[in-house]
């Protein structure tokens, strides 16, 4: 039973990230006889809600909007109602995010996609079964930053390579200020190391197959997920079908696992990647010219840097690549704004237009 008296500061909710600014955001709701949440599941309109009295199911249909990216998401806060009868518990509003972890979507409109919300750490996972992609792990870097949390970069697997501590070093060289750690889950290799470095609401991002599950299973303490067996090209198999939050040991945080990720867009991501590619960025300001393109120009500070080994032109084919996807998405959401704003100045029009021959 969900009880509707407030609660000063809900203690139960302290480790799911509740703090003082939060109970402060939902104070004029607490007057109405509303209670706050985290949402932990998010699932076909209805969602799994963590409040000081336990986990409630409650209806979402009231927090719809057209706008994607303000969809009801797993570490999302919530304000939830107690309905009467047979209404049961609804949400009745989202206190709004801190961050906001947001990919561009799948097709070629420019909605973006919410993958996590109000989370201090992006968790980004790569196999060390396989070669990393440093150009995926440069995307998921450009992601976290823009996000406003700060990104951690975990290898998995380190039991099946024996260069990890190599591959670990390469991988820091294209995550500059962003900690990389090494650990095995099948052997424990690095996991303490790992969790201990948690802390607060941390979402665990990657490909399917990387571990994620298993690294999970392995943070939280518990067989969370389910995992299935590894195949014989040392892969794992997609387990994770939704977005699941659930504590850390000792009251340390909560950890979301997600799905795994095929594709990675970037979406309005101008300060992700300054963040992500900063030597390069610092390089293109000591440039002669100011509109320099690092081809052929003189006095190009890029160029330089290429001939004389510091940077490598796989680095910089992956900055331009990403630089121009997100100008390609920042011009359609300019589009899509300009067809959103047509078609109310249309309906505005038809509805004048309604009034005039009325009168």
């Amino acid at each position: 039973m969900l009880h509707t008296s407030a609660h000063p500061f809900p203690d139960p909710l302290a480790s799911y990230g509740w703090d003082d600014a939060w109970q402060l955001r939902f104070a004029s709701y607490a007057e109405e006889g509303l209670v706050p949440g985290r949402v932990a599941r998010v699932d076909r309109g209805l969602c799994d809600v963590v409040t000081a009295d336990g986990v409630v199911r409650a209806d979402t249909a009231l927090v719809t909007p057209r706008d994607p990216v303000r969809i009801i998401c797993t570490g999302d806060w919530a304000v939830v109602a107690h309905g009467a009868g047979a209404t049961g518990a609804h949400v009745r509003a989202l206190l709004p995010r801190r961050t906001a972890v947001v990919r561009s979507g799948a097709s070629r409109r420019s909605e973006g996609q919410v993958l996590a919300a109000n989370v201090d750490t992006v968790l980004i996972a790569a196999s060390l079964a396989v070669e990393p992609d440093l150009g995926r792990i440069e995307r998921f870097l450009a992601l976290a930053w823009e996000s406003g949390a700060a990104p951690l970069v975990v290898l998995t697997k380190a039991d099946l390579a024996p260069d990890a501590e190599q591959i670990r070093e390469d991988v820091e060289a294209v995550a500059p200020g962003v900690p990389v750690h090494a650990v095995s889950a099948a052997t424990g290799r690095g996991v303490d190391a790992l969790a201990a470095a948690l802390g607060g609401s941390t979402v665990l991002l990657g490909q399917s197959g990387v571990g994620k599950s298993t690294l999970f299973n392995a943070l939280v303490g518990e067989e969370a997920m389910s995992v299935r067996s590894i195949g014989v090209d040392g892969k794992g198999r997609h387990t994770t079908t939704t977005r699941e939050l659930l504590p850390l040991p000792g009251g340390r945080g909560v950890l979301i696992d997600t799905p795994g990720l095929r594709g990675v867009g970037v979406m309005a991501a101008d300060d992700g990647l300054e963040e992500v590619f900063a030597e390069i960025e610092e390089l293109a300001g000591e440039c002669r010219f100011a509109d320099c393109s690092h081809e052929s120009e003189p006095g190009c500070a890029v160029r330089q840097a290429l001939d004389e080994g510091t940077l490598t032109f796989r680095r910089l084919d992956s900055y331009r690549k990403l630089q121009r996807e997100n100008q390609r998405m920042a011009a359609r959401a300019d589009a899509r704004v300009r067809a959103e704003l047509r078609r109310v100045w249309k309906a505005r029009g038809g509805t004048a237009r309604a009034a005039r021959r009325l009168s």
